[in-house]
């Protein structure tokens, strides 16, 4: 939807509907994959009929997860105008703001209580037992680029070694990166409803108290390290903070929590730049980026910096 007004207007129809009274006026707010929209009360998320479905997941999960943990579903569906369709899902407005990727402005205090309430939410999710139909939500097939077996990690390797045909990943990065392989754990477990992408511009907080944890497209069965990576990686100059509250909320010896998210974050940079190896129109500083990534990853280690 390209047209940012007419995705206001729709916008509008839906949450006024979903009120049953005029919603206001509504703003639209930064995302990578969807329109969204805020009034004083009220979100709307809309994105165009034809493209990704990930909003369906997010939609079926929101009734039946724990109580207080995300926004109230107030609506969702497809709504057409013209010749333009949307999916939409329209929520009541949770009190807070998001703290953001890195954490910035916020003290060190602040994200450490921060993080306690984020991980406490977190565990209600890991013990939460679904019932069948967000069984069946949360365990199908998904793409996300994550953690998944060591094997699937050494094949990673050899196919950035096969995409690489202009030299452009150094020789070290990919034997950091098997190293890294070689000392991950065998399999990967899948019996835990996670967030899978609960990073800090995914939460709302108010007061320094959470208020609410936002975006369950991504969410999957894993295991609890795939959500503690998120929550310790994206706290910024915090990260060795918000990782001794982890370590010390779940009993978690630090430098296992901090080897399961080393192998973590190598297996998403190393999705990333397969990704952009693979399509001949990326631009060569996206590849660029991408080695750079990985290499202060496997070559730097910076999940050991810091460690005694």
């Amino acid at each position: 939807m390209s047209d940012r007004r007419h995705g206001r207007d729709v916008a509008h129809a839906i949450a006024s509907a979903a009120l049953g009274r005029d919603c206001g006026p509504l703003t639209a707010v930064d995302s990578l994959s969807h329109h969204v929209f805020v009034g004083a009360d009220v979100v709307v998320k809309i994105i165009d009929a034809a493209r990704h479905s990930r909003l369906h997941r997010e939609i079926a999960l929101a009734p039946d997860l724990p109580a207080g943990i995300t926004a109230p579903l107030l609506d969702s569906g497809r709504h057409e105008r013209g010749i333009r369709a949307v999916r939409y899902a329209c929520y009541a407005r949770v009190p807070g703001e998001a703290p953001d990727m890195g954490m910035p402005g916020v003290d060190e205090a602040a994200a450490r209580r921060l993080a306690e309430q984020a991980v406490e939410r977190l565990c209600r999710l890991h013990d939460w037992t679904p019932a069948a139909h967000a069984r069946t939500t949360l365990g199908e097939t998904l793409d996300h680029g994550g953690f998944v077996s060591r094997a699937a990690l050494h094949a990673e390797v050899e196919e950035l070694a096969a995409l690489d045909r202009d030299a452009a990943v150094p020789r070290r990065v990919l034997d950091g990166l098997t190293a890294m392989a070689e000392r991950a754990p065998s399999q990967a477990r899948a019996d835990v409803p996670v967030h899978a992408d609960c990073h800090w511009g995914n939460w709302l907080a108010r007061d320094r108290r959470v208020t609410a944890l936002l975006d369950f497209e991504w969410a999957r069965f894993g295991e609890p390290t795939d959500d503690w990576f998120f929550l310790i990686r994206f706290s910024g100059p915090h990260r060795e903070a918000v990782l001794d509250v982890v370590a010390a909320a779940t009993a978690t010896p630090p430098a296992i929590l901090r080897r399961e998210c080393e192998v973590r974050e190598a297996s998403y940079l190393a999705a990333d730049l397969r990704a952009a190896l693979q399509r001949p129109d990326t631009p060569a500083r996206t590849v660029a980026e991408n080695v750079r990534d990985l290499e202060e990853l496997v070559v730097e280690r910076p999940w050991w910096r810091h460690a005694p």
